[in-house]
Protein backbone atom coordinates (compact mmCIF):
# COMPACT_ATOMS: atom_id res chain seq x y z
CA UNK A 1 0.00 0.00 0.00
CA UNK A 2 2.80 2.51 1.08
CA UNK A 3 4.52 1.63 -2.46
CA UNK A 4 1.26 2.55 -4.38
CA UNK A 5 0.76 5.52 -2.57
CA UNK A 6 4.44 7.08 -3.31
CA UNK A 7 3.94 6.02 -7.07
CA UNK A 8 0.77 8.10 -6.88
CA UNK A 9 2.39 11.02 -5.38
CA UNK A 10 5.43 10.91 -7.66
CA UNK A 11 2.78 10.65 -10.57
CA UNK A 12 0.97 13.76 -9.44
CA UNK A 13 3.97 15.49 -8.89
CA UNK A 14 5.58 15.04 -12.51
CA UNK A 15 1.93 15.21 -14.33
CA UNK A 16 0.98 18.74 -12.33
CA UNK A 17 -2.32 19.24 -14.31
CA UNK A 18 -3.71 15.72 -13.77
CA UNK A 19 -6.80 15.83 -11.70
CA UNK A 20 -10.40 17.89 -11.74
CA UNK A 21 -10.00 20.84 -9.36
CA UNK A 22 -12.66 21.66 -7.07
CA UNK A 23 -14.30 17.78 -8.34
CA UNK A 24 -16.57 17.38 -4.83
CA UNK A 25 -18.18 20.19 -5.94
CA UNK A 26 -19.58 19.63 -8.97
CA UNK A 27 -20.65 16.11 -7.71
CA UNK A 28 -22.34 18.02 -5.15
CA UNK A 29 -23.68 19.95 -7.65
CA UNK A 30 -24.66 17.24 -10.07
CA UNK A 31 -26.60 15.38 -7.17
CA UNK A 32 -28.78 18.32 -6.41
CA UNK A 33 -29.50 18.94 -9.94
CA UNK A 34 -30.56 15.53 -10.28
CA UNK A 35 -32.55 15.57 -6.73
CA UNK A 36 -34.28 18.41 -8.48
CA UNK A 37 -35.83 17.37 -11.14
CA UNK A 38 -35.94 13.62 -9.40
CA UNK A 39 -38.37 15.57 -7.83
CA UNK A 40 -40.61 16.70 -10.10
CA UNK A 41 -40.17 13.41 -11.82
CA UNK A 42 -42.55 10.89 -11.10
CA UNK A 43 -42.08 8.51 -13.46
CA UNK A 44 -38.20 8.50 -11.85
CA UNK A 45 -36.86 8.30 -15.74
CA UNK A 46 -34.55 10.59 -15.02
CA UNK A 47 -32.77 8.43 -12.40
CA UNK A 48 -33.34 5.13 -13.92
CA UNK A 49 -31.20 6.31 -16.88
CA UNK A 50 -28.65 7.31 -15.14
CA UNK A 51 -28.19 4.33 -12.34
CA UNK A 52 -25.34 1.93 -13.13
CA UNK A 53 -26.67 -0.93 -15.21
CA UNK A 54 -24.16 -3.51 -16.93
CA UNK A 55 -26.71 -4.99 -19.10
CA UNK A 56 -27.24 -1.44 -20.43
CA UNK A 57 -24.01 -0.51 -20.75
CA UNK A 58 -22.87 -3.77 -22.78
CA UNK A 59 -26.34 -4.66 -24.57
CA UNK A 60 -26.96 -1.00 -25.10
CA UNK A 61 -23.67 0.95 -25.25
CA UNK A 62 -24.97 3.46 -22.46
CA UNK A 63 -21.82 4.09 -21.59
CA UNK A 64 -22.58 7.18 -19.31
CA UNK A 65 -24.18 5.31 -16.32
CA UNK A 66 -20.30 4.26 -15.65
CA UNK A 67 -20.13 7.85 -14.52
CA UNK A 68 -23.48 9.23 -13.91
CA UNK A 69 -23.96 6.62 -10.86
CA UNK A 70 -22.45 8.76 -8.49
CA UNK A 71 -25.18 11.66 -9.38
CA UNK A 72 -28.32 10.13 -8.33
CA UNK A 73 -28.96 11.16 -4.71
CA UNK A 74 -30.21 8.10 -2.23
CA UNK A 75 -31.86 10.44 0.44
CA UNK A 76 -34.85 12.41 0.03
CA UNK A 77 -36.28 15.78 1.49
CA UNK A 78 -33.92 18.31 3.85
CA UNK A 79 -31.22 14.89 4.27
CA UNK A 80 -30.30 15.28 1.01
CA UNK A 81 -28.49 18.88 1.59
CA UNK A 82 -27.29 17.69 4.68
CA UNK A 83 -25.64 15.01 3.13
CA UNK A 84 -24.42 16.95 0.04
CA UNK A 85 -22.92 19.69 2.72
CA UNK A 86 -21.36 16.98 4.68
CA UNK A 87 -19.62 15.41 1.96
CA UNK A 88 -18.30 18.56 0.26
CA UNK A 89 -16.47 19.94 3.40
CA UNK A 90 -14.86 16.45 3.40
CA UNK A 91 -14.28 16.04 -0.19
CA UNK A 92 -12.60 19.52 -0.36
CA UNK A 93 -10.36 19.39 2.63
CA UNK A 94 -8.89 16.35 1.27
CA UNK A 95 -8.18 18.06 -1.99
CA UNK A 96 -6.74 20.68 -0.17
CA UNK A 97 -4.34 17.93 1.77
CA UNK A 98 -3.65 15.86 -1.27
CA UNK A 99 -3.96 18.18 -3.83
CA UNK A 100 -6.38 17.92 -7.11
CA UNK A 101 -4.78 14.81 -8.57
CA UNK A 102 -4.70 13.01 -5.17
CA UNK A 103 -7.94 13.15 -4.78
CA UNK A 104 -9.41 12.62 -8.55
CA UNK A 105 -7.58 9.11 -8.38
CA UNK A 106 -9.13 8.48 -5.05
CA UNK A 107 -12.65 9.18 -6.33
CA UNK A 108 -12.45 7.45 -9.59
CA UNK A 109 -10.82 4.39 -8.30
CA UNK A 110 -13.50 4.30 -5.63
CA UNK A 111 -16.37 4.63 -8.66
CA UNK A 112 -13.51 2.02 -10.93
CA UNK A 113 -13.85 -0.77 -8.12
CA UNK A 114 -17.68 -0.29 -7.50
CA UNK A 115 -18.16 -0.91 -11.68
CA UNK A 116 -16.08 -3.48 -11.66
CA UNK A 117 -17.52 -5.40 -9.00
CA UNK A 118 -21.39 -4.28 -10.70
CA UNK A 119 -19.76 -6.20 -13.64
CA UNK A 120 -18.04 -9.05 -12.06
CA UNK A 121 -21.86 -9.28 -10.49
CA UNK A 122 -23.68 -9.27 -13.76
CA UNK A 123 -21.51 -12.09 -15.78
CA UNK A 124 -22.00 -13.83 -12.48
CA UNK A 125 -25.59 -14.00 -11.41
CA UNK A 126 -27.44 -12.34 -14.76
CA UNK A 127 -28.69 -9.47 -12.85
CA UNK A 128 -27.74 -5.63 -12.02
CA UNK A 129 -26.32 -4.65 -9.17
CA UNK A 130 -27.68 -1.42 -7.86
CA UNK A 131 -24.60 0.73 -6.66
CA UNK A 132 -24.85 4.80 -6.03
CA UNK A 133 -21.97 7.28 -4.14
CA UNK A 134 -22.90 5.90 -1.03
CA UNK A 135 -20.35 3.80 0.39
CA UNK A 136 -17.43 5.76 -2.20
CA UNK A 137 -18.71 8.90 0.01
CA UNK A 138 -18.31 6.84 3.23
CA UNK A 139 -15.29 5.57 1.87
CA UNK A 140 -13.46 8.99 1.88
CA UNK A 141 -15.04 9.82 5.13
CA UNK A 142 -13.36 7.20 6.77
CA UNK A 143 -10.20 9.06 5.43
CA UNK A 144 -10.63 12.33 6.28
CA UNK A 145 -10.97 10.71 9.84
CA UNK A 146 -7.45 8.27 9.92
CA UNK A 147 -6.22 12.04 8.45
CA UNK A 148 -7.99 13.89 10.90
CA UNK A 149 -9.64 12.28 13.87
CA UNK A 150 -9.73 15.06 16.42
CA UNK A 151 -12.36 17.21 14.15
CA UNK A 152 -14.89 18.26 15.78
CA UNK A 153 -18.41 18.23 13.96
CA UNK A 154 -21.73 19.56 15.13
CA UNK A 155 -24.14 16.12 14.63
CA UNK A 156 -27.38 17.46 13.69
CA UNK A 157 -25.60 21.34 14.04
CA UNK A 158 -26.42 20.94 17.90
CA UNK A 159 -24.24 17.99 19.43
CA UNK A 160 -20.28 18.64 19.16
CA UNK A 161 -18.30 15.22 18.66
CA UNK A 162 -15.19 14.35 17.19
CA UNK A 163 -15.17 12.72 14.03
CA UNK A 164 -13.51 9.36 14.92
CA UNK A 165 -16.67 8.65 16.88
CA UNK A 166 -18.41 9.19 14.07
CA UNK A 167 -16.09 6.76 11.76
CA UNK A 168 -16.10 3.93 14.35
CA UNK A 169 -20.26 4.30 14.27
CA UNK A 170 -20.08 3.90 9.90
CA UNK A 171 -17.68 1.10 10.42
CA UNK A 172 -20.57 -0.80 12.75
CA UNK A 173 -23.00 0.03 10.43
CA UNK A 174 -20.71 -1.71 7.47
CA UNK A 175 -20.47 -4.81 9.27
CA UNK A 176 -24.20 -4.56 9.45
CA UNK A 177 -24.11 -4.36 6.18
CA UNK A 178 -22.38 -6.94 5.06
CA UNK A 179 -24.36 -9.30 7.64
CA UNK A 180 -27.61 -8.21 7.03
CA UNK A 181 -27.79 -7.33 3.11
CA UNK A 182 -28.24 -9.76 0.65
CA UNK A 183 -26.08 -11.14 -1.29
CA UNK A 184 -24.20 -9.47 -3.71
CA UNK A 185 -25.44 -5.89 -1.97
CA UNK A 186 -23.43 -6.82 1.24
CA UNK A 187 -20.09 -6.70 -0.35
CA UNK A 188 -20.18 -3.44 -1.41
CA UNK A 189 -18.99 -1.88 1.60
CA UNK A 190 -15.64 -4.49 1.52
CA UNK A 191 -15.42 -2.85 -2.24
CA UNK A 192 -15.40 0.86 -0.62
CA UNK A 193 -13.12 -0.65 2.02
CA UNK A 194 -10.53 -1.62 -0.72
CA UNK A 195 -9.83 1.63 -1.82
CA UNK A 196 -9.57 3.71 1.48
CA UNK A 197 -7.05 0.61 2.52
CA UNK A 198 -5.42 1.53 -0.47
CA UNK A 199 -5.25 5.48 0.13
CA UNK A 200 -5.54 5.18 4.19
CA UNK A 201 -3.87 1.62 4.90
CA UNK A 202 -0.41 2.79 6.20
CA UNK A 203 -1.81 5.68 8.60
CA UNK A 204 -4.63 3.40 9.66
CA UNK A 205 -2.25 0.72 10.78
CA UNK A 206 0.17 3.74 12.66
CA UNK A 207 -3.08 4.23 14.76
CA UNK A 208 -4.04 0.97 15.58
CA UNK A 209 -0.25 -0.08 16.50
CA UNK A 210 0.82 3.05 18.32
CA UNK A 211 2.78 0.29 21.47
CA UNK A 212 4.30 -1.74 18.57
CA UNK A 213 5.78 1.66 17.29
CA UNK A 214 7.09 3.13 20.54
CA UNK A 215 8.39 0.23 21.26
CA UNK A 216 10.89 -0.06 18.35
CA UNK A 217 11.51 3.97 18.02
CA UNK A 218 14.57 4.96 19.29
CA UNK A 219 15.33 8.64 20.12
CA UNK A 220 17.45 9.66 17.00
CA UNK A 221 20.16 11.84 16.99
CA UNK A 222 19.89 13.97 14.60
CA UNK A 223 24.01 14.73 14.30
CA UNK A 224 24.60 11.21 13.75
CA UNK A 225 22.14 11.06 11.28
CA UNK A 226 23.37 13.72 9.39
CA UNK A 227 26.43 11.74 8.80
CA UNK A 228 25.30 8.34 8.40
CA UNK A 229 23.20 9.84 5.67
CA UNK A 230 25.95 11.97 3.82
CA UNK A 231 28.53 8.98 4.00
CA UNK A 232 25.10 6.46 2.16
CA UNK A 233 24.79 9.57 -0.43
CA UNK A 234 28.76 10.53 -0.96
CA UNK A 235 28.59 8.63 -4.35
CA UNK A 236 25.51 10.03 -5.71
CA UNK A 237 25.47 13.61 -7.61
CA UNK A 238 23.00 15.11 -4.17
CA UNK A 239 23.10 15.29 -0.36
CA UNK A 240 18.99 15.32 0.26
CA UNK A 241 16.99 13.61 -2.09
CA UNK A 242 12.41 12.90 -0.99
CA UNK A 243 11.23 9.35 -0.46
CA UNK A 244 8.01 10.52 -1.65
CA UNK A 245 8.17 12.36 -4.63
CA UNK A 246 11.89 11.51 -5.50
CA UNK A 247 13.01 15.50 -5.95
CA UNK A 248 16.77 16.47 -4.65
CA UNK A 249 19.00 19.03 -3.74
CA UNK A 250 20.37 19.34 -6.90
CA UNK A 251 17.50 19.80 -8.83
CA UNK A 252 15.84 21.74 -6.47
CA UNK A 253 18.29 23.78 -4.70
CA UNK A 254 15.86 26.66 -3.09
CA UNK A 255 14.01 23.30 -2.00
CA UNK A 256 13.78 22.32 2.20
CA UNK A 257 14.49 19.00 3.06
CA UNK A 258 14.17 18.04 6.91
CA UNK A 259 14.69 14.11 8.31
CA UNK A 260 11.69 13.00 9.62
CA UNK A 261 11.88 11.59 13.52
CA UNK A 262 8.53 9.72 13.50
CA UNK A 263 9.98 7.41 11.01
CA UNK A 264 11.92 3.97 11.93
CA UNK A 265 15.62 4.77 10.25
CA UNK A 266 16.96 7.77 8.62
CA UNK A 267 14.78 9.30 5.55
CA UNK A 268 14.75 12.41 4.17
CA UNK A 269 11.44 14.51 2.74
CA UNK A 270 11.11 17.51 1.15
CA UNK A 271 8.92 20.34 2.71
CA UNK A 272 5.63 19.55 0.74
CA UNK A 273 6.15 15.69 2.05
CA UNK A 274 7.56 15.81 6.00
CA UNK A 275 3.94 16.05 7.82
CA UNK A 276 1.99 14.06 4.88
CA UNK A 277 4.20 11.28 4.29
CA UNK A 278 3.63 7.55 5.58
CA UNK A 279 5.90 6.53 8.20
CA UNK A 280 8.47 4.18 7.39
CA UNK A 281 9.17 1.51 9.96
CA UNK A 282 12.51 -0.32 11.32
Amino acid sequence: MKSIMRRIDRFCLTHPRFGIPNLMLYIVIGNAVVWLFGAMDTTKLLEAMLRFSAEAVFTKGQIWRLITFVLVPEQSGIFVLIMLYFYYFIGNTLERQWGSGKFTIYYLSGILFNVLYGTLMWLITGKDVLLTASYINLSMFFSFATLYPETMVLLFFIIPVKIKWLAYINAAFFLWEIIASPFPVNLLPIVAILNYLMFCGGWLFDMIRPSRLHKKKKTIDFKKAAKQYNRAQAKVPYTRKCEVCGRTDRDYPNLEFRFCSKCGGYHCFCIDHINSHIHFKE
